[in-house]
């Protein structure tokens, strides 16, 4: 396929697959569970933050996680007592066990209370095509607090090389809006042409096949890669063949 040709199916497959049915097999109905942006911002994040294995166990898992948070993450985040983290201790997904899920709270606690919560966060250090030194930016802030330092693997460092699949997906929930109900696009300060691809095996396998990426590894170099040749496809919207790409690996396996 020429540039114009792999453009019209890439296209294509976004309509296909950009629309509230793919809500109902994807960890983004967690958030799509509530109306305030701060219990969207939370619930989000941290649905993204276990989404690896198996779907239907993150969502099961992201789930459990906010009825522990008693419905409410914002209010439960902002207003937890000690005694409160006790139930907590039940939770696991794979690695992410109650201790990590309990670090997470008290440094979304500290995000809220002293940065002006997560949207300002990312929005520091931002660059106009990329988001990659935000997340960095974002890690440090996140763990700038006494912190277990195990719980520290499981957000993501561009700057170390990672393609930071899980937070770039988070991005791309918040900050594009779709019009079509699946993307929130409550983040206002920042743009969809700044996102990045969330990059994982499936969305690298159908990437390389079209031609749209070289590089073995699904690291932050590919990343970069992918971007650019997306980048060439729709500059103000590339992120959106996250959804042509995820599409066609998982759902046809292409």
């Amino acid at each position: 396929m020429n540039r114009t040709e792999l453009r019209d199916f890439l296209d294509s497959k976004v309509e296909q697959y950009n629309n509230p049915k793919f809500i109902e097999t994807d960890p983004i109905q967690i958030p799509h569970q509530f109306i305030h942006k701060e219990d969207i911002e939370i619930s989000g994040f941290l649905t993204a933050t276990i989404s690896w294995g198996n779907r239907k166990s993150i969502i099961k898992n992201s789930k459990h996680m906010m009825e522990l948070l008693e419905l409410s993450p914002f209010d439960f985040v902002m207003n937890h007592k000690a005694s409160d983290l006790e139930k907590l201790k039940v939770f696991v997904h794979r690695t992410f066990n109650s201790d990590d899920l309990i670090q997470f709270l008290k440094s979304l606690k500290h995000i809220y209370k002293n940065h002006d919560g997560l949207e300002s966060v990312f929005n520091k250090g931002a660059q106009t095509t990329s988001l990659q030194t935000s997340i960095s930016h974002f890690k440090s802030s996140f763990f700038e607090m006494n912190h277990l330092s195990r719980t520290e693997k499981h957000i993501s460092d561009p700057l170390k090389n990672s393609a930071a699949k899980r937070i770039n997906m988070f991005l791309r929930w918040m900050v594009r809006n779709d019009n079509r109900g699946v993307d929130f696009g409550i983040w206002n300060t920042l743009n969809p042409s700044q996102l990045s691809c969330p990059l994982d095996v499936h969305s690298g396998n159908v990437a390389r096949k079209l031609g749209l990426l070289n590089r073995k590894q699904n690291d932050a170099k590919a990343l970069v890669e992918l971007d650019e040749a997306l980048r060439n496809l729709d500059s103000n919207d590339p992120v959106k063949y996250d959804y042509a790409l995820f599409g066609l690996g998982v759902f046809e396996g292409f």
